[in-house]
């Protein structure tokens, strides 16, 4: 008998925590897609990464905003939020009174700008622009504030994204504002973003060196300094550097720019701390010879597939287990009407899948509830905690 989906009245009799995600589908035999949560690797991810960087960690929330991961990553340390809004912001001072919020979107409404001050007694904010910075003085008063200017770094090939295409202030720019929020008053910050799934260490260093010009040029105190996010993961078809390559980047490049020990150093890794935590259970509704269609898509909690081309790990989970040990290429089809939410490349499962199995994608941490939509009535909201590792990658 199938359970009825999370949203439905009786999401309350479903059981948060599981040993494997073979007991997930032995206890509720899912209809709907259901997030595998991983609390252990998450928490084992932040550890490593407050342990290797020089600095303040912040959580980027919009990478996963879920509370049961902000909870793991709270209870493994993190204290620091990365947000872009006022519902995030929101989100992390209601949860946690302990938490520090800081409003890292360059441009923001002016209300939301107020609401952030007054209410929720944001005082870090991120500017890019001349009037961007007049609209946060007007609406703070521009008392006891640190205003971080955005600077823009160049085109990066071996980020996933480039992040400097719509933010940050050219170098000349960035001097002057500085040194104008200086003069109101201000305590000032740098800040950067080399691109997600950055897979050149290097660029670090050299970002972190122009913003040591632009602190020089400006004259300015800066009281921190945000190397922001883009630390990658490793995906079937792509293999990045390891962590600490990009930690010895960093550090290099704070030294050759010689801030005073005082200054904060920020970072705001998203993907790196929970892309590996979760995976995705979905169910198989249908088979066409090696077209199998799920219950989950490109508009729902595979976007980021169709945009760039990354592989994740998938197995069968079959109840009663007996799947073939012969493997075959598979293509997966969304849920929805749209003959465009269909996802990249192919997946190896037994060659006997069929229609009421369940597949297992990893590696859906990072950006995927957080951009899902709700075309077509289909939306993946219900998120479960379990022990066992997660699907293996293949190349």
């Amino acid at each position: 008998m199938q359970t009825a989906p999370a949203h439905q009245s009786d999401k309350s009799r479903i059981a948060r925590s599981f040993a494997d995600v073979g007991s997930v589908v032995m206890a509720i035999e899912p209809s709907y897609p259901v997030f595998c949560l991983r609390p252990r690797v998450l928490e084992a991810a932040a550890r490593r990464f407050m342990t290797l960087f020089p600095g303040t960690v912040l959580y980027a929330v919009k990478c996963n905003p879920h509370p049961m991961v902000l909870d793991v990553l709270y209870r493994a340390g993190i204290r620091h939020f990365d947000t872009a809004s006022l519902p995030e912001i929101a989100q992390v001072h209601e949860a946690y009174p302990r938490g520090h919020a800081y409003f890292m979107h360059p441009v923001k409404g002016r209300a939301v700008i107020k609401n952030a001050y007054t209410v929720y007694g944001i005082r870090h904010y991120v500017v890019d622009h001349a009037s961007e910075l007049d609209k946060v003085l007007e609406e703070t008063g521009g008392e006891n504030l640190v205003i971080i200017v955005r600077l823009h770094t160049p085109p990066v090939e071996a980020a996933l994204y480039h992040l400097a295409a719509k933010f940050g202030a050219q170098p000349d720019q960035a001097v002057e504002l500085l040194r104008a929020a200086q003069a109101r008053g201000c305590d000032t910050g740098l800040a950067f973003h080399v691109g997600s799934q950055c897979r050149d260490p290097s660029v670090y260093r050299k970002a972190l060196a122009l913003c040591g010009e632009v602190i020089a040029r400006a004259g300015a105190d800066p009281v921190c300094l945000d190397v922001g996010g883009g630390f990658p993961v490793t995906y079937a078809n792509m293999e990045v550097p390891p962590l600490e390559d990009y930690m010895d980047e960093i550090r290099a490049g704070l030294k050759e720019i010689a801030l005073k020990p005082t200054v904060e150093v920020f970072a705001e890794p998203g993907r790196v701390l929970v892309a590996e935590a979760c995976s995705l259970l979905v169910q198989v509704q249908l088979r066409k010879d090696d077209q199998l269609y799920i219950n989950d898509g490109i508009y729902g909690s595979l976007s980021e597939m169709a945009q760039v081309d990354l592989r994740m790990p998938a197995r069968l989970i079959r109840l009663g287990g007996g799947a073939s040990e012969t493997a075959r290429a598979f293509v997966l089809n969304g849920p929805t009407c749209d003959s465009l939410d269909v996802l990249p490349g192919t997946f190896e499962l037994p060659e006997d899948v069929r229609e009421g199995d369940w597949i297992e994608i990893g590696q859906v941490g990072a950006y995927s509830y957080a951009l899902a939509t709700r075309f077509n009535g289909f939306y993946p909201e219900t998120f479960v905690e379990v022990d066992d590792a997660p699907p293996a990658q293949t190349a």
